[in-house]
C-alpha cells in the first residue's frame, strides 16, 4: 500500500494570469506539487468550457518523480508512479460574496476544488463527496473560511474511498449507458483498445467524456487497479515486475484472472492515458516516444488536426460517431458474424430491461442486463479469446512430426483458423504485434490456458439468416457513403447558399425596379392629365360643329311646317333618345334627327370626360348603340305612318274624295278628321 494520502488543493482563474493553484489544505500537497513540478494542474483542474456550466468534472492523470527533485522519494512509494486527480468546478456571483478580495474584478468568481488520489479505485465515491463538499463551500459565500475543506481533508485520510472486489469499477457512467449509447461499437472499442492505438476522444462536457474512458477501460478485468504506468508513456514498472503465475486457486476469481494473464497492460512504456488532456499536454502527445494512448479533450482544434493526434476519434458532440482515419485499423475492428452474434444478444438484453429513468438498472431489477452481468459477459469473451490465441501460438509452435493430438489431449478443440476466422484474423495478426499482448504470452507461455477455458467463440457456429442480413448491414456501413457524401454535401450547402442570396438580391432588385418605374408612369399620368382634358374637349366642339354644317340630301328629307307636330315629334325623340328636348322653334328633319342625337351624346361624353378623365369605353360604346337602336325604332315608326297616309290619300281620290291635301295634314289623326271634313263639303258644294 503506498505511502501517499489523498492531497486537497483549490485552483482560481485569475482574470490576468489565468489558472492558478491558490493554495494547498495541506502542507504535504504543497510539497508534493514543487517535487514533481505539476504546473499543468490548473488546467487540467479548470477545463475548457467549464464556464458555461454551473458544475462540472475533471479528472486527469498526474506523474510522480518526475519532478527535478525526483530523488527524494516518497517512503513505499515507487519512484516513479501515476496519480490521479478529480476537480469540482463551480462559478458564483461576485456581488454575493460576503468578503470580496482586490483581485476579484469580474463579475463571477470561478474556483475549483481537487483531490489528488494515489490509486484510480473508488473514484465514483470520491467524485460523490466532492461534489458535496464544494457545494457546500461555495454556497458559505466567504472562500476566507476553509474549514470544510480542512475536514473533508482529513476525512480522505481517514476512509479512503477504496471498495470491494468487484464494486470498485463503477465511475458515475454505467456499463448500460454505455452499451445503449454505442450498441456493437462498443465491441470495436474494446478492441482497439486491446491493439494499442491512439484513441481521442472529444466532447463539450468534460464529466461524460471522462466517465467514457473510465467505462470503457473497466471492461478489461484488473485493469483499472493496475494504472500505475498510466500518466507517462516512460513508465513501464508493471511489465517489469510481474511474474507468471505458477499456482492456480480456483475457488478464487482473482488467482484465475492472473493465471490467465490478466489484466491486459495496455498502458506501459510508450502508452498514455489522460481522461482530460488540456491543450498544454499537446507535446506528449506529438512526441516520437509516444506510440498510443487514450485521451479526451473539449477543445475544437483536435478536431481540425485529427489525422495527426489520432487513430480513430469518437465524437460524443455527433451521436457517438466514430471515425476511424487508419485504413488497417478500419479493417481490424470490422467484427466477425459471430462477434456480431454475441454483441447483438449483450445490446438486445439492455434495450429490453432499459429504464429512462433509472439507466443504470434494469427496469425489471433482475440480473440480466445488469453491471454485473455485462462485466461478465465481457470477461467471458476476453477469456476466450485468450484462450484461443494461446492454442494457437502452442498449435504453431508444434513441428509437423509432434505429439498426437489424443497424446496432447487436444482433439476436441476446433481448428485454429476456425477459431481465428470468429474473431477476425485481421485483428489477431494486429495485436499480436502489441506490447500487451508480449507480456501475455510471456506470462502464460507454459500454463496450458486453454486446458481451463475452452478455446472458442462463444457465440462460434455456422451463418445464419441474422447473419447474413448483419453482414449486408455492416458492408454497407464499410461503404462510409456519410463520409464521402460529406463533404460535397457542405459544398452543395454552401452553394446553394450563396445562390439563394444572389436569387434574394436579383428578385429585390427587380420589384425595386418595377416599382420605380411604376411610380414613374403615375407622375407621367397625372402631369398630363389636366392638358389631355382640354383636348378632348376641344376635339368634342369640333366635331359637333362638323356635324351641324353637315347637309342631308334633298331626296332623303322632308320638311314638317306644321309646329303641333314638330313639338310633339320633338318630344317623342327627347324621350327615345333619353336627352333634353329641343327647342320647338327649331325645325327638325326627318333624316337628321341621327347627327342631331349623336351631337347630343358627344356633348354627354364629352362633359363626362371633362368631369371625370378616367372614361369606361366599354359602357359608352353599350349606351351609344342603345340610343341608335332608339332612334332606328322610331324612324322606321315614321316612315311606316307616312307611307300608310299616303296610300290612304290616292284611295280618297278613287273614290272622289280629295287625298291630296290628306298628305300634308300629318300624323295628327284629329287634325286629319278636320281638314278631310272641310275639303268635302267644299267639294260637294262646287258639285251642286
Amino acid at each position: 500500500m503506498t505511502a501517499i494520502t489523498p492531497q486537497v488543493a483549490v485552483v482560481d482563474f485569475h482574470h490576468a494570469r489565468g489558472p492558478e493553484v491558490e493554495f494547498w489544505v495541506d502542507d504535504e500537497g504543497e510539497q508534493l506539487a514543487q517535487r514533481n513540478d505539476w504546473s499543468l494542474l490548473p488546467f487540467m483542474a479548470l477545463s475548457d468550457g467549464a464556464h458555461a456550466m454551473t458544475e462540472e468534472f475533471s479528472y486527469f492523470t498526474l506523474l510522480h518523480g518526475g519532478g527535478k527533485s525526483a530523488t527524494a522519494r516518497t517512503p513505499g512509494v515507487p519512484a516513479r508512479t501515476s496519480l490521479f486527480g478529480i476537480a469540482c468546478t463551480r462559478q458564483v456571483r461576485a456581488d454575493r460574496l460576503k468578503r470580496r478580495s482586490a483581485d476579484v474584478t469580474r463579475s463571477t468568481v470561478q474556483k475549483a476544488v481537487v483531490v489528488i488520489s494515489p490509486t484510480a479505485r473508488g473514484l465514483g465515491e470520491l467524485r460523490q463527496r466532492l461534489g458535496a463538499v464544494t457545494a457546500a463551500w461555495f454556497a458559505q459565500e466567504d472562500f476566507s473560511d476553509t474549514t470544510i475543506l480542512k475536514e473533508f481533508h482529513a476525512s480522505l485520510a481517514r476512509s479512503p474511498a477504496v471498495h470491494e472486489e468487484g464494486k470498485d469499477h463503477y465511475f458515475g457512467l454505467s456499463l448500460r449507458e454505455l452499451i445503449y449509447e454505442f450498441r456493437h461499437h462498443t465491441l470495436a472499442l474494446v478492441k482497439c483498445l486491446l491493439l494499442q492505438r491512439k484513441m481521442l476522444f472529444y466532447g463539450s462536457r468534460c464529466e461524460r467524456l471522462c466517465m467514457t474512458q473510465f467505462a470503457l477501460i473497466s471492461l478489461i478485468p484488473g485493469l483499472v487497479k493496475n494504472l500505475q504506468d498510466a500518466a507517462d508513456p516512460s513508465l513501464d514498472t508493471y511489465a517489469q515486475t510481474a511474474t507468471r503465475a505458477t499456482a492456480l486457486r480456483t475457488s478464487e476469481r482473482g488467482s484465475l484472472l492472473a493465471y490467465m494473464g490478466l489484466p491486459l497492460q495496455i498502458f506501459g512504456r510508450g502508452s498514455f492515458f489522460g481522461p482530460y488532456t488540456p491543450l498544454q499536454q499537446l507535446d506528449i502527445l506529438a512526441d516520437y516516444d509516444t506510440k498510443s494512448y487514450v485521451v479526451g479533450s473539449t477543445n475544437s482544434l483536435l478536431l481540425q488536426h485529427k489525422e495527426r493526434y489520432s487513430d480513430i476519434l469518437i465524437n460524443l458532440d455527433e451521436s457517438n460517431s466514430i471515425t476511424v482515419t487508419s485504413p488497417s485499423l478500419r479493417s481490424a475492428l470490422v467484427l466477425s458474424p459471430a462477434d456480431r452474434r454475441w454483441m447483438d444478444q449483450l445490446s438486445q438484453t439492455v434495450l429490453d430491461t432499459w429504464d429512462p429513468e433509472n439507466p443504470s438498472r434494469p427496469k425489471n431489477m433482475g440480473y440480466a442486463g445488469s453491471e454485473d452481468a455485462i462485466r461478465l459477459q465481457f470477461e467471458e469473451y476476453l477469456l476466450s479469446l485468450l484462450s484461443s490465441m494461446a492454442y494457437q501460438v502452442y498449435h504453431e509452435s508444434q513441428p509437423e512430426a509432434a505429439v498426437p493430438a489424443s497424446v496432447a489431449n487436444t482433439e476436441q478443440y476446433p481448428d485454429p483458423g476456425d477459431t481465428a476466422a470468429d474473431f477476425n484474423p485481421e485483428f489477431l495478426a494486429m495485436w499480436r504485434a502489441t506490447h500487451n499482448f508480449a507480456l501475455f504470452d510471456r506470462l502464460t507461455r507454459d500454463n496450458r490456458i486453454f486446458d481451463m477455458i475452452e478455446p472458442r467463440h462463444p457465440t462460434a457456429g455456422g451463418l445464419s439468416v441474422e447473419d447474413v442480413q448483419r453482414r449486408l448491414q455492416q458492408s454497407v456501413a464499410d461503404l462510409h457513403l456519410d463520409e464521402r457524401v460529406r463533404g460535397g454535401r457542405e459544398q452543395l450547402g454552401k452553394t446553394f447558399a450563396v445562390g439563394r442570396e444572389r436569387v434574394g438580391a436579383g428578385v429585390a432588385r427587380f420589384w425595386a425596379e418595377v416599382e420605380k418605374a411604376r411610380e414613374q408612369r403615375q407622375a407621367k399620368r397625372q402631369s398630363r392629365s389636366p392638358s389631355t382634358g382640354h383636348a378632348r374637349l376641344s376635339n368634342d366642339v369640333e366635331r359637333e360643329e362638323d356635324a351641324g354644317s353637315v347637309q342631308p340630301p334633298a331626296a332623303a328629307t322632308s320638311t314638317i311646317t306644321s309646329t303641333p307636330t314638330t313639338q310633339t315629334t320633338s318630344h317623342q325623340l327627347a324621350t327615345a333618345t333619353d336627352t333634353p328636348p329641343l327647342s320647338p322653334s327649331s325645325p327638325i328633319k326627318a333624316s337628321g334627327a341621327g347627327p342631331g342625337w349623336a351631337a347630343s351624346l358627344r356633348d354627354r361624353t364629352s362633359r363626362s370626360q371633362w368631369q371625370k378623365p378616367t372614361v369606361d369605353t366599354a359602357q359608352l360604346q353599350a349606351a351609344a348603340r342603345e340610343n341608335a337602336a332608339k332612334a332606328g325604332a322610331y324612324l322606321s315608326s315614321w316612315g311606316s305612318w307616312a307611307k300608310e297616309r299616303v296610300q290612304q290619300g290616292r284611295g280618297g281620290e278613287a273614290g272622289g274624295g280629295g287625298g291630296g291635301p290628306a298628305l300634308a295634314a300629318g300624323p295628327d289623326s284629329d287634325s286629319l278628321s278636320d281638314a278631310g271634313t272641310g275639303r268635302g263639303s267644299t267639294a260637294r258644294e262646287a258639285g251642286r
